[in-house]
């Protein structure tokens, strides 16, 4: 029996050296230097269309529209895709003079759909780079002519830092998802680009040249298809790089159910990518010979940050407990190195890149922040969400 339990614990401990030993690395690659990437070429000219799917938007969409106006110019020009809309969402964005797509089909449903509409909007008259930009988001000043000519530059797809900002007098929950999210889109992405590695794409703020976005298919319902879409490119030859000088925006909702069914459309898709692409990506990172997207497979064996420190938390008081009796002693030692390497690495994150906006008391709420999760996982495995459900915006 306590041969048994050794083994059980210890294959436990080796499995999650993986995911908190690449965190580690990820979050230490990021602490050097000042940028993850070289110098943007401005010189690069292109013709830019920037795509934005909306779903009933009508509250956000003039903001959106304004930030993204602004910066394409004479050389760009904004799509917005009213997709399934109900409310006046179309009529917003014509009165600000962009063109306006409406597509209805109660079938299809999803930002991949919309996405796909666009594109064979496009296809008429092919833009030279395209740019999805979320409805409820804004780009800080120069982003999108710094990501849109990386792209056109590279050939690569382009994935800019993505942060969300809290809530008006947020809690201690809204602090700790802002720093999960911060380490999630900035630290993690900064730290593989300074070890020259690709990073997976965020779903807003990115930038694809037209000949690479045709490569692939963009009609699903995938609840992650930012996710999927960056893997797809990635394997088919065009990994995507991260530009850190080119920031978007977004605002965590205020409401605990608003902000508990973004966090579970989010980390459904992301558990249910990792259990179905991680073995793909192994695949054919052996048949085409190409490190990076080994590098992408343990990038994305990362869990959620909240379900990674829950089943390390579990392991490890379990190990403790087994150990005072003589029992998985090696595994509780495997844990307690993993557990401090999570913590410097969370640690280090927070004090370069968070300290600013997020205050050292708040770190405090992550306990409380993680058993407010715990549904949320176990709804993964009993009945986990497969189907696209918009995040109700809030103005």
């Amino acid at each position: 029996m306590s041969v048994s339990i050794e083994f059980i614990f210890l294959i436990i401990a080796i499995g999650l050296c993986v995911p908190t030993g690449v965190l580690a690395i990820e979050c230490i690659g990021a602490l050097w230097g000042e940028r993850s990437i070289s110098e943007i070429p401005t010189e690069v000219r292109s013709r830019v269309a920037a795509i934005v799917p909306a779903h009933n938007e009508e509250g956000t969409i003039e903001a959106t529209i304004q930030s993204l106006s602004a910066q394409l110019g004479n050389c760009g020009r904004a799509i917005v895709i009213a997709d399934n809309c109900t409310d006046d969402t179309a009529a917003v964005a014509r009165r600000l003079g962009v063109t306006v797509l409406e597509r209805k089909d109660d079938e299809n449903k999803g930002k991949g759909y919309a996405l796909d509409y666009g594109v064979q909007f496009l296809a008429q008259d092919p833009p030279d780079v395209v740019v999805v930009m979320d409805a409820d988001c804004l780009c800080g000043e120069g982003a999108i002519a710094r990501i849109s000519s990386l792209a056109a530059h590279r050939g690569r797809p382009v994935q800019a830092l993505y942060l969300m900002e809290q809530p008006p007098q947020p809690q201690g929950k809204d602090s700790v998802s802002a720093l999960a999210f911060l380490v999630k889109n900035w630290v993690r992405p900064r730290g593989l680009a300074r070890l020259g590695l690709p990073c997976l794409l965020t779903g807003t703020g990115m930038a694809f040249p037209w000949s690479v976005l045709r490569s692939v298919s963009l009609a699903s319902g995938n609840i992650v298809e930012d996710m999927q879409m960056g893997l797809d490119l990635a394997i088919a030859g065009y990994p995507p790089l991260f530009c850190e000088t080119a920031i978007v925006t977004g605002i965590l909702p205020r409401q605990s159910q608003v902000a508990k069914g973004q966090r579970m459309r989010w980390e459904h898709g992301h558990l249910r990518t990792l259990l179905t692409q991680v073995p793909r990506l192994f695949k054919e990172a052996i048949k085409q010979r190409r490190f990076e997207l080994f590098a992408i497979a343990l990038d994305l064996c990362i869990p959620p940050l909240s379900l990674l420190v829950l089943v390390w938390g579990i392991a490890f008081l379990g190990a403790v407990v087994f150990a005072y009796f003589g029992i998985a002693r090696s595994a509780a030692s495997i844990l307690t190195l993993e557990g401090v390497l999570m913590v410097l690495a969370i640690l280090g994150a927070w004090a370069k890149f968070g300290r600013e906006v997020i205050s050292g008391r708040s770190l405090l709420a992550i306990p409380l922040y993680i058993l407010w999760k715990i549904p949320l996982y176990f709804a993964f495995w009993l009945k986990p969400q497969t189907q696209w459900v918009k995040t109700k915006r809030e103005i």
